[in-house]
């Protein structure tokens, strides 16, 4: 191959690494991951004969979801603890950012992704590639190692599962009025303006790091959690508004550093999930800095 010619296949590359990297943040959960396995995808391209690759798209999404199955299920063969209290790396941006609606075409929301991560990996691909990015049975079923009804099962059951996934509301505004009272009676020290705001069936769920994950169900748990996380708070903690997977969220500062970022599920004017990500080792792979101003 020319220089030219892997010039010309870098740059044809470039034009499928946003979608390849939405596959493969939808598969994983892991921003950091994602990019990796968009990043052997590319070594694969450099080593195959790409004039032989008739619709390139297509063969590096196929290429993607193989390497997003076979990490899912390293996961799994080392028996990594469950994750029903771990939640996906966000997508964490500015209010006021002009160029949000490109962002949200890359998220979705952590209320989904959430129970995508407990499907089994060939029900999470297959459901996936098909009913996100709209990929044939007929070319998933050779990536499963499946025929293309058994495919088409396989999405079947994720899709059932989906199915009860938190339906975030479509009024951005007013997900944002409620985030914004939950912050106020949190401020307050109002227990009840808090309950007020949560669902009673609530989920708050967070990640500390060094194994230290967990989940509070029901509003007057998480309500008394969110108080006494309150009274703790140094006083130097500062909150900046933000979106987080295309939804109203807040990020907290200590000294300027990320100390945590909160992402909101707010369905019929309620909270129903509160996610929480404190661990300082995957915050820091987050570019945070526009929030710090």
């Amino acid at each position: 191959m020319t220089a030219n010619e892997k010039e010309l296949l870098a740059l044809r590359f470039e034009e499928s690494r946003r979608h390849l990297r939405a596959v493969a943040y939808r598969m994983l959960g892991s921003l950091s991951e994602a990019e990796d396995a968009v990043q052997e995808a590319w070594l694969r391209l450099s080593r195959a004969d790409a004039s032989a690759v008739e619709n390139l798209g297509g063969w590096l999404t196929t290429v993607v979801a193989r390497v997003c199955l076979d990490m899912l299920r390293s996961r799994t063969s080392r028996r990594e603890e469950p994750l029903v209290a771990h939640f996906p790396d966000p997508i964490v941006s500015r209010d006021d950012d002009p160029a949000q609606q490109a962002l949200l075409a890359d998220s979705v929301g952590l209320a989904l992704l959430v129970v995508l991560q407990m499907l089994p990996p060939a029900e999470r691909l297959a459901f996936v590639l098909h009913d996100m990015f709209a990929m044939p049975f007929e070319e998933i079923a050779p990536i499963v190692e499946r025929s293309p009804t058994a495919a088409r099962q396989l999405a079947s059951r994720a899709r059932r599962r989906v199915q009860g996934a938190a339906v975030p509301d479509v009024d951005l505004d007013r997900q944002r009025e409620v985030v914004d009272a939950f912050f106020a009676a949190s401020r307050a020290g109002d227990f009840g303006a808090l309950v007020a705001v949560l669902d009673p069936d609530v989920v708050l769920r967070f990640d500390r790091g060094g194994g230290k994950r967990g989940e509070v169900r029901g509003a007057e748990k998480v309500a008394k959690q969110s108080l006494t996380f309150r009274r703790a708070a140094d006083a130097r903690f500062v909150e900046r508004r933000a979106t987080v997977n295309g939804a109203p969220g807040v990020v907290l500062f200590v000294d300027g550093q990320p100390f945590s970022v909160l992402g909101f599920t707010v369905a019929g004017g309620k909270i129903v999930e509160l996610d929480i990500l404190a661990d300082p080792a995957r915050l820091a792979r987050l570019d945070l800095t526009l929030l710090d101003a």
